[in-house]
């Protein structure tokens, strides 16, 4: 950051008074310009024994597929987010939806939250950010070809709770190009 949002002035990179973290501040109106976490919302939509995935037509990681999400908007709640995301990315819609799983990412910035949903019918399309919409039975999951370790977790974790029909919030931390690999949760046999 070079120029104030505010005033338009050349800021400082400075620790405010009272603060313990260094931050860009505006000399001029002394705006303190906070950098915050931004939250990604998105749904584990389900059709009966089926997952909903997406196909990324855009980067990051442009043709792997994902769960439907994105960036929560200003004025709306992470579970409007991970509503909206799944009807613009799938054309989707989604009902009844769940926390299930909530991933800080902070060598990124960003914390990943995901619903669990019922899909309110079989209707679905690529949208705008996907290159193509499937519906996926647990033993067809492209696993290698998932995008984001987030999306490899939640599932393994949902193909595991379903067994058990019990559904945690789950939290955790993950780290850079997390050393955890995706399919390293326990599977029971079955």
């Amino acid at each position: 950051m070079k120029f104030c949002s505010q005033c338009g002035h050349p800021v400082n990179w400075q620790t405010p008074s009272g603060d313990h973290r260094p931050r860009f501040v505006c000399p001029a109106c002394h705006t303190v310009h906070y950098q915050n976490p931004r939250i990604v919302a998105g749904c584990l939509p389900l059709w009966g024994e089926q997952v909903l995935l997406c196909r990324r037509a855009i980067e990051p990681r442009r043709g792997l597929w994902t769960l439907p999400g994105g960036f929560m908007e200003n004025n709306e709640t992470m579970e409007q987010a991970a509503a909206r995301e799944t009807l613009e990315e799938a054309c989707a819609q989604v009902e009844g939806l769940e926390l299930y799983t909530l991933f800080d990412l902070p060598h990124i910035h960003q914390v990943h939250v995901f619903f669990r949903a019922r899909m309110v019918d079989a209707n679905f399309a690529v949208g705008e950010e996907s290159l193509e919409v499937q519906l996926f039975h647990e033993a067809e999951i492209p696993w290698p070809e998932l995008a984001f370790p987030t999306v490899g977790h939640t599932l393994e974790y949902f193909f595991k709770d379903r067994l058990h029909q019990l559904y945690p919030v789950r939290n955790e931390p993950l780290a850079p190009l997390s050393a955890i690999p995706i399919t390293s949760l326990n599977k029971p046999d079955r």
